[in-house]
């Protein structure tokens, strides 16, 4: 009986000591920046790690009051590009806590 407890204590060490490795991994995740770019990289953002825009950079000659169309979707492009990076360092950097579970 006590041989089970002891393995179930060692279990909850480890699963403590997961715990904190993920929480460091999502912490320094969080700190990193992506940078993502729309065609011809007339719109950049730049975001953080836990997916909160840090910044934006238009080219003036992204600018065109006649066409605020495409600026707009220079800027969709832009941001849907730096959040596709932040997903796939999630996938690359917390996938490995969650392989095999469905």
């Amino acid at each position: 009986m006590m041989r089970g407890m002891g393995n179930m204590q060692s279990m909850m060490k480890q699963m403590k000591k997961m715990q904190q490795q993920m929480s460091a991994e999502q912490e320094a995740l969080n700190e990193q920046k992506f940078t993502g770019k729309a065609p011809d990289d007339m719109v950049t953002v730049t975001v953080s790690g836990d997916k909160k825009m840090q910044d934006i950079t238009i080219k003036p000659e992204a600018v065109d009051p006649d066409d605020v169309d495409m600026l707009q979707d220079l800027i969709v492009a832009a941001v849907n590009d730096a959040m596709d990076q932040v997903d796939a360092q999630t996938q690359s950097t917390m996938g490995k806590y969650t392989k095999g579970l469905k």
